[in-house]
């Protein structure tokens, strides 16, 4: 008996065309009666696949083995139930061994731990992690859902006690005790990702001093910088310290007394801490597949094809620990989110039970909120597009979040990237949003357009809900759309907010700032040589703009700097746009924070911050702090 999968999985998987035919000329004979399925972990991936089978397949012997004593939980609630926000711990627990038996007739192992797998006799080795005992199952088929650990890397005093890892609610709960038990007024969160930022959140909001320590020069690596830097001002201005650009060398014992130890940055600076949150990432936790002989990347994630399928007859993977289709770019990549380890779970159940389907990879959608600010993103930033070699532009817009008339509109900073060559001229390929009202709705749209394949023209002619109090006649994502079909046709050119001091210092080139002239005294001209015409002077004043030099155009957010660039573009001058104006240079990296708002009080508990030498007070980030 032969299974056959076609060439272009193989191709997929790359292990050439020995991979086409699958020969189970060893594998035991299966054995009469209902089809044995073991899934090895639950959670997103193995929950999801483990009831789709049932559904699809009621007399299924279908056996899940868990690790840990929670078979499907919501581990992206748990720094919300640490910081307070989340009161009732059971609400976690998505399903619980007893109810998946009750409503799915799973049977369901807790605190076992497959421990071998034997892909000719096409079983598994499991051990009781309470009693010790081990048991042998066989299966048809076997779904691999072991998920990602936290990195914890060879950095001298990590085992320290206090120092720990969200993974799992047992972390959860042993991080709860910690605070409870040892009174904790200070922590240090090393990393800026998804997890680092929660819990500096929390851990604020729950009285504690934070720290927030970043190796790298911005938090929120799927963001681009300009994006990030707000998300970071939002942190500072609500109390957090953020430290950029300097990696943890140790933790040592404290000079003054904090319970888990003094983390040393890079330079030399010391910050007490009575506990250390680690969110430095995550790795495939594929230490069984290897041992399997599953075929791995490099970076250690399974290599599956779109029906999840290893190379290994009758054994599937889902989740974290798999490689996925990058859509946007091409190639592969290894994306840790829940939405696509459930769609996952379920393609892979459906080709179990002979209904196959593929997956068509993973386009990166997610968001944070960071206090009053959400950030949102999906597909490739800018720093993904130049490793690819694609030729792309971006927009930066800061709309409203609805009619501005109506009252309670906030503004939005919405970034689009999108291609200028070849086929993919005008497809969309990422897009990134911050604010405190609609974020994640405009990204949720423009994440349907990017995997509907849709162009930037496609984006303009978008029919979106509009009414006063939740939107506008032209929304946020139709403007993206709109700014990005005028540079495609040649109706304005842009330069970006990184180039601004490089273009002012060129003698060739004049900075035009066209807001009115008492916005520029409020808030400062867009650089300290630019000429200041506002908008509705243009036309009588336009002897004052020299002709003889490029003139680069800005105002507030950049639609009034398009108006005027048009206006000039068709009396002779060569004129660009700077892109999302003041608002983006002000808010980017070395920004004035002008766009940042009012500092916000720490919680009454929150001790006052001590000198930066010791525990933060104050921002590190490059950028002036305001008190």
């Amino acid at each position: 008996e032969m299974d056959v999968i076609n060439a272009a999985q193989a191709l997929a998987l790359g292990v050439g065309v020995g991979y086409v035919t699958w020969r189970r000329a060893t594998a035991v004979p299966k054995e009469s009666g209902p089809k044995r399925i073991v899934v090895v972990g639950g959670v997103a991936g193995g929950a999801s696949a483990a009831a789709r089978c049932r559904r699809l397949d009621e007399f299924a012997h279908i056996i899940m083995f868990e690790k840990g004593p929670d078979p499907s939980f919501a581990n992206c609630g748990m720094p919300y139930y640490l910081g307070g926000e989340i009161k009732d711990r059971n609400k976690l627990s998505v399903q619980t061994p007893d109810s998946l038996r009750k409503r799915l007739n799973l049977d369901v192992r807790v605190r076992c731990e497959v421990t071998s797998i034997d892909k000719v006799k096409m079983t598994v080795t499991a051990r009781n992690l309470v009693t010790g005992e081990v048991c042998e199952e066989r299966y048809d088929e076997l779904i691999l859902s072991v998920g990602a650990k936290p990195f914890v890397p060879a950095i001298p005093g990590l085992h320290r006690p206090g120092c720990m890892s969200l993974r799992n609610l047992e972390d959860m709960d042993e991080i709860e005790a910690w605070l409870t038990s040892r009174k904790a007024k200070s922590a240090v969160v090393a990393g800026g990702g998804y997890i680092g930022v929660e819990m500096a959140e929390q851990l604020l909001m729950r009285g504690l001093r934070v720290t927030l320590v970043e190796a790298l020069p911005q938090l929120m690596a799927p963001f681009d910088p300009e994006m990030a830097s707000m998300l970071t001002s939002e942190l500072e201005r609500h109390g957090v310290r953020v430290v950029l650009d300097r990696p943890i060398e140790g933790l040592e014992d404290s000079r003054s007394g904090a319970e888990c130890g003094d983390v040393v940055l890079k330079g030399g600076e010391r910050v007490c801490a009575d506990m250390v949150i680690l969110g430095l990432g995550v790795r495939a936790d594929t230490d069984l597949a290897r041992a399997t002989g599953l075929a791995l990347t490099a970076k250690g994630g399974i290599i599956v094809t779109p029906e999840m399928r290893t190379n290994v007859p009758h054994i599937w993977a889902v989740g974290d620990a798999v490689q996925v289709h990058n859509p946007i770019a091409g190639g592969d990549w290894m994306v840790a989110l829940a939405g696509p380890a459930n769609r996952q779970g379920r393609i892979c159940a459906d080709a179990i039970c002979g209904r196959p389907r593929s997956y068509k990879g993973t386009f990166g959608s997610a968001a944070v909120r960071v206090f009053e600010l959400t950030g949102a993103c999906v597909g490739l930033n800018e720093r993904a597009l130049k490793a690819s070699g694609k030729a792309y532009e971006c927009v930066h817009l800061h709309p409203v979040s609805h009619a501005g008339y109506y009252p309670g509109a906030e503004t939005l900073s919405l970034k689009l990237i999108f291609g200028t060559q070849g086929e993919d001229r005008g497809r969309v390929f990422g897009a990134q949003a911050v604010g405190k009202d609609g974020a994640d709705k405009r990204i949720d749209v423009l994440a349907t357009a990017i995997q509907g394949g849709m162009t930037v023209d496609d984006v303009c002619e978008l029919e979106l809900c509009y009414s006063p109090p939740v939107g506008s006649a032209k929304d946020p994502v139709n403007l993206a759309g709109m700014i990005a079909q005028n540079m495609l046709a040649g109706l304005i050119d842009t330069v970006q907010w990184r180039d601004l001091e490089s273009l002012a210092a060129d003698p060739s080139v004049a900075i035009l700032d066209v807001r009115a002239a008492s916005e520029c005294s409020s808030l400062g001209l867009i650089h300290k040589d630019a000429i200041n015409v506002p908008l509705d002077e243009i036309r009588s004043r336009m002897a004052e703009v020299p002709k003889d030099k490029k003139i680069i155009t800005s105002c507030l957010s950049g639609q009034r700097a398009y108006f005027a660039a048009r206006v000039l573009a068709q009396h002779g001058y060569s004129v660009s746009n700077l892109d999302g104006a003041f608002r983006t240079v002000v808010a980017a990296p070395g920004g004035s924070h002008v766009f940042a708002g009012p500092k916000v009080a720490p919680p009454a508990q929150q001790p006052q911050a001590v000198s930066a030498s010791t525990n933060g007070g104050g921002s590190t980030t490059g950028k002036k702090s305001k008190k």
